[in-house]
């Protein structure tokens, strides 16, 4: 009989490759670039930086292990559904990033399109999302405003009558949103960052900051110092308090964020959910989990701890407007930091304070879906020395001249939504 496959002893594995997705190398007493954080957005810094500017002499210093903040600690939602032009933009190039990146990483992001489903429950919140919807499509974004019955089409399960609490009254749809796989994009990042010379230590962690004079020098860590041309701060929930080692205080507060996930369940939601007057938001994984998360803890803190309470509060919420799912069990909760700015926007400056001091802060809950555009145009940044136009209405001196940007009106800030 012919044999319909080879047996395993003649396979040929020449081609294959079982080993880690990055070097361990040495960790080096000069770089000509120090990176802060080996999350999402340091991680694409070094990438861009060593892929398209030729800075290769790059470290990436992460205190624990790559992922371990915000990157790993999210529900992995992408869009590009904000209020505010300048937020429209960036994220928009985001989205349309993911499908080359995914090329050109060699490796599967699990980019999921399945588009987003906002939830409007008041005149006021109908009203934000139509000006929201204005923003989008004079930028070029598919947004679209739906009555509850068009809501129910997109999501079956979705009671529309009037027994909820907060009846649905509108929805703004937007089909470019979905997800993405945040371990693979960690993994990724850091897979293609080696590949182009970029080194990544992990365990190392920074201790404090040389300055000589107006420039920053370099950094004390855990494994020694470490002398560099350009320091980047890209830690995160952590990143303000890195900044103090400059005596630089930053207008963020770090707060505490939980989310969690349901035992697998057979496919009912079919593109991420979201309702501010539940504080709620939530999509199915590929395993069939229900995957939720969204209130804040109100007070500032550095903690990742979880309670019960948001277990209580998500099962709430996510039953009163979709009742098939009472008595579905949650399996597991996590939490992680949220870098809130006042105006709900990131801090993304260059020679602040200090010449040759880069930093890439405040994203809220954002940080995750603007990670690898935010990356390209900051390695720009830090290569050419001057703010690429897309990055400008981002720099810290908004603050001091009240140019605060309108985010707040249609996000959840501190717990509460505008």
């Amino acid at each position: 009989m012919k044999r319909l496959s080879p047996s395993v002893s003649s396979i040929d594995h020449s081609h294959t490759k079982f080993g880690r997705l990055w070097k361990t190398r040495p960790l080096k007493r000069h770089y000509d670039v120090v990176i802060i954080g080996g999350g999402i957005h340091g991680l694409a810094t070094a990438y861009y930086l060593a892929k398209e500017h030729s800075i290769k002499d790059i470290a990436v210093l992460e205190s624990q292990y790559i992922g371990f903040g915000g990157s790993g600690r999210n529900t992995a939602h992408v869009r590009a559904n904000q209020r505010t032009q300048q937020n429209v933009k960036l994220y928009d190039e985001g989205l349309r990033l993911w499908p080359i990146l995914t090329d050109e990483l060699d490796f599967n992001l699990m980019f999921f399109n399945c588009g987003n489903l906002s939830l409007a429950h008041s005149e006021a919140a109908v009203s934000g999302f139509r000006l929201a919807i204005n923003t989008a499509t004079f930028s070029g974004v598919k947004s679209e405003l739906l009555d509850p019955q068009q809501c129910k089409e997109v999501i079956p399960a979705l009671d529309i009558s009037d027994r909820p609490a907060h009846p649905i009254q509108a929805g703004m749809y937007h089909p470019p949103g979905g997800t993405i796989r945040h371990d693979a994009l960690v993994w990724g990042l850091a897979k293609g960052a080696d590949k182009h010379g970029a080194s990544i230590h992990q365990g190392v962690e920074v201790q404090g900051i040389d300055v000589d004079g107006p420039r920053v020098t370099g950094v004390q860590t855990s494994h020694g110092p470490i002398s560099c041309n350009k320091l980047a701060v890209m830690a995160g929930g952590y990143g303000a308090s890195i900044c103090t080692m400059l005596d630089i205080e930053l207008p963020i507060h770090p707060l505490t964020i939980q989310a969690m996930v349901t035992q697998p369940l057979k496919p009912l939601l079919n593109c991420v959910l979201s309702s501010g007057a539940y504080h709620v938001y939530a999509n199915q994984t590929l395993k069939g989990e229900i995957a939720t998360g969204a209130h804040m803890d109100p007070q500032v803190n550095y903690t990742t701890d979880v309670t019960a309470h948001y277990f209580k509060h998500q099962a709430e919420a996510l039953t009163d407007f979709m009742p098939c799912l009472e008595g579905v069990r949650f399996l597991r909760i996590w939490a992680g930091l949220a870098d809130m700015t006042p105006d709900m926007a990131p801090i993304l400056d260059g020679n602040v304070m200090f010449d040759g001091l880069y930093i890439d802060l405040g994203w809220g809950y954002f940080g995750f879906k603007s990670g690898p555009i935010t990356g390209k145009y900051m390695a720009e940044f830090i290569a050419r020395e001057e703010a690429p136009e897309i990055l400008a209405p981002f720099a810290l001196s908004r603050f001091l001249e009240n140019r605060y940007m309108g985010e707040t009106a249609t996000t959840m800030k501190y717990g509460h939504w505008d």
